[in-house]
């Protein structure tokens, strides 16, 4: 069987015979035992390389590499050219870090690419909710720029058509929250307090949470796809084109049709959901429609009504922005459109439970 050597003759590291799997071993104690070039270029000659494959391939790699980080100047001459193929695929498939400098490296990169994609997302959000609010402002002194068909078609397909599941869930939720509640107040004797958990919870906190979360993953959803799709086919490259601004004619109106829908789906929800904790009421507890609605209008102030209200538009603005948001940041094909697409309800539902989160701890401070 053909041997593989490497020798050094006249600052030139000769290469030679069967580069192959089953000489590794012994070129690398070759390599290590081989008295390299001082000079400032070392040339390798590879002309009597009589076969390679991918070991070999990697080992020679190593070779040259080991010079250039001694700062010398490499050349290769003589290698046959599908060997010099083969060569190349492993500098660009197979390249690794040495030890040295590999895991400690390779981590602070990854770290530093991390840390300044995040930030350039950041200032590109920061953006986009900028220029969103200076489109909402000049909406507001010219109302004629406003585009009220498409914003009243958006009221309809995002609100209107969302009764009847934001109707059944919350029914649902208030059943629950009633049948839970249920079962503790009847060891006490308290059945009518029952009243205060179904109004207070509701009204404050879980209808209008629950009404955004689910307009997010229905609504903020859609918004990211439609405006992805218009940008994979190049739709906004031709409305730009005409002269018109996206932001007038997709963002604006959706952004304005969730913040006049939501606040009414969450007047809706709230009925609703007192609507099941009134029935479990009865069936559970004995504690009749008159009895309920009498408490009711005792025990749960108007307070908590508007404060649930009030984070509504708030919740809409943050769904709206951040579906059109993502729509605007695919870059590829129909994957890319699903994967924004996704993106756009976790983020949105992440951000409104924080914006929430935050709500609670301001109004708690204020006595609120």
């Amino acid at each position: 069987m053909e041997q593989a050597t490497i020798s050094v003759k006249d600052n030139v590291i000769h290469c030679r015979g069967s580069w192959t799997l089953p000489h590794l071993s012994q070129l690398e104690r070759g390599g290590r035992v081989l008295r390299w070039p001082e000079s400032p270029t070392v040339l390798y000659d590879a002309g009597e390389v009589t076969a390679m494959d991918t070991g070999g391939a990697l080992i020679l790699r190593r070779c040259i590499d080991g010079a250039r980080r001694k700062g010398q100047q490499t050349a290769l001459q003589g290698l046959k050219p599908e060997f010099a193929e083969l060569l190349r695929s492993v500098e660009t498939q197979w390249s690794r870090p040495e030890r040295g400098v590999s895991v400690g490296t390779r981590w602070m990169e990854s770290l530093t690419r991390a840390v300044q994609s995040r930030q350039a997302s950041a200032i590109r959000a920061l953006a986009f909710v900028g220029e969103s609010t200076i489109a909402f402002s000049r909406a507001l002194i010219r109302p004629r720029s406003i585009r009220w068909r498409t914003l009243l078609r958006i009221v309809e397909l995002d609100g209107v058509r969302a009764l009847p599941i934001t109707g059944l869930l919350t029914f649902l939720v208030g059943v629950v929250i009633a049948y839970q509640g249920a079962e503790q107040l009847r060891k006490f004797g308290t059945n009518i307090f029952i009243v205060d958990l179904v109004g207070i919870s509701l009204l404050r906190e879980i209808a209008p949470l629950i009404v955004a979360i689910l307009i997010a993953g229905r609504s903020g959803s859609a918004y990211a796809a439609e405006i992805g799709t218009m940008k994979v086919t190049e739709e906004l490259d031709a409305v730009r084109t005409l002269g018109i601004s996206p932001m007038n004619l997709l963002v604006l109106p959706r952004a304005l049709a969730l913040v006049i829908a939501l606040p009414l789906l969450t007047v809706y929800a709230d009925a609703v959901g007192v609507f099941g904790g009134m029935l479990i009421a009865l069936g559970e507890l004995n504690v009749s429609f008159v009895e309920f609605i009498a408490r009711f209008d005792e025990a749960v102030p108007v307070r908590h009504f508007l404060i649930g209200l009030g984070k509504a538009p708030f919740f809409a603005a943050i769904i709206a922005l951040v579906g059109c948001y993502q729509g605007f940041q695919i870059r590829g094909g129909v994957d890319d459109v699903g994967r924004h697409t996704t993106i756009s309800v976790v983020q949105g539902i992440f951000l409104v439970i924080v914006f929430d989160a935050i709500c609670s701890i301001l109004l708690n401070w204020w006595d609120l």
